[in-house]
C-alpha cells in the first residue's frame, strides 16, 4: 500500500482566536498521515527507532487553500512520491468533512542510522512492505 488516509477532529487548542486552526498545526497532520501510513505497513517510528533508524524531515512545504475550523473533521491523505532511497518523499492532501480541499503539500525524510548520525539506505523490510 502506498497511499493511506487518516481522520482527525480538530481540538478548541488547536486554533487560534478567531477559531481557526493555527499554521503551524499541520506540520503535526502531516507527521500523522505519515505515521499512520507506515502503520499501515506494519512498521511503526518506535520500531524503526528500536531498529537503529531514524527519519528526519529534512523538507517540508504546504500549500494553504482554505481555513479549516474547531471540531472540523480532517482527512489526511498521504501519497508515496516514489521508491523509498536514502530519502523518502510523501505528497499530502487534508480534506475537510465536506471533502472541500483545505491544505496540500509535501515532506522529504532522510533514512539515519542513530549510530553513526549518517544517512543510510531504506530498510529492507520497508521496502519488502511495499512491494519492492
Amino acid at each position: 500500500m502506498k497511499n493511506s488516509s487518516t481522520k482527525t477532529r480538530i481540538r478548541y487548542s488547536e486554533t487560534d482566536q478567531m477559531g481557526v486552526v493555527y499554521h503551524g498545526n499541520y506540520a503535526q497532520f502531516f507527521e500523522l498521515g505519515r505515521t499512520e501510513w507506515l502503520r499501515t505497513l506494519g512498521v511503526t517510528y518506535k520500531d524503526m527507532e528500536i531498529n537503529g533508524i531514524m527519519l528526519p524531515v529534512i523538507s517540508i512545504n504546504f500549500k494553504f487553500i482554505k481555513s479549516a475550523f474547531y471540531d472540523d473533521v480532517l482527512t489526511i491523505k498521504t501519497f508515496l512520491k516514489k521508491k523509498p532511497m536514502v530519502k523518502i518523499e510523501f505528497e499530502y492532501e487534508i480534506v475537510n468533512q465536506n471533502n472541500e480541499l483545505i491544505c496540500t503539500g509535501s515532506s522529504i525524510l532522510a533514512f539515519m542510522n542513530s549510530k553513526t548520525m549518517k544517512p543510510t539506505r531504506c530498510p529492507d523490510y520497508l521496502l519488502t512492505g511495499l512491494g519492492y
